[in-house]
């Protein structure tokens, strides 16, 4: 599916729930708004909610990509997996940010990587925030570009929002999270979860000379970026 259809396919799907969506990003921002009124702790408590309310909005995504109807406090739904939620926006913002400090667009490409975690993280609860960030950067191999570009095609939409001072955000967000759901749900079959679980019982248990540098060439700043 290109681009293209994939925007056909969440303009589809949305039909009927942008009111209620909008609803969703609008409790979302009055929370932020909130937080942020702490000034000494507004930073803090932004890192500790984020995680769990981006995983509670893809879970909402995620039914309504199985056209499955959702209700508003389903947003929240990510506190019930607080701890995973919040180690994994963590883990994933500081990988993100020690990119970022080398160059931009390595961060850009890093953030483009591990974009995939949270709809991981919602299927499949088992999987700890390490496992998870890497089978979303495995996942992504090969789909980056593709990726970088659907996001791209959006930036008339962020200009028009602006023009209308945010009030378009409210809608763009859920046109641009469905249109990721889709993509995710189009590649997540080529990478198995069961892999990860496998390489980390391999690690444990201890590689050979041989796989340990076949290992070190996989996992070097090179191939994580291409």
């Amino acid at each position: 599916m290109d681009n293209k259809a994939i925007r056909m396919e969440a303009r589809r799907l949305l039909v009927g729930k942008w009111g209620k969506l909008a609803l969703v990003w609008l409790i979302l921002y009055a929370i932020y708004i909130v937080s942020s009124s702490f000034s000494q702790w507004s930073f803090i408590l932004t890192l500790i909610i984020a995680g769990p309310f981006t995983l509670g909005i893809y879970n909402i995504f995620l039914k309504i990509w199985r056209e499955e109807d959702f209700k508003i406090e389903e947003m929240f739904s990510g506190f019930k997996d607080f701890g995973r939620a919040l180690g994994t926006y963590l883990l994933m913002t500081l990988y993100i940010l020690l990119w970022s400090i080398l160059l931009i667009v390595p961060g850009i490409i890093a953030a483009i990587s591990y974009s995939m975690t949270f709809f991981i993280l919602a299927e499949k609860p088992y999987l700890k925030p390490a496992e998870a960030l890497r089978l979303s950067k495995k996942m992504m191999y090969g789909h980056k570009t593709q990726y970088f570009m659907l996001m791209l095609s959006f930036i008339g939409w962020c200009l028009l929002s602006i023009l209308t001072f945010g009030i378009g955000f409210l809608f763009l967000y859920s046109y641009m999270t469905m249109a990721s759901t889709i993509f995710y749900q189009q590649i997540k079959g080529e990478v198995s979860y069961e892999e990860i679980i496998i390489e980390n019982i391999d690690q444990s248990s201890g590689p050979s000379t041989e796989e340990s540098e076949k290992s070190t060439e996989e996992d070097s700043p090179n191939q994580d970026l291409y």
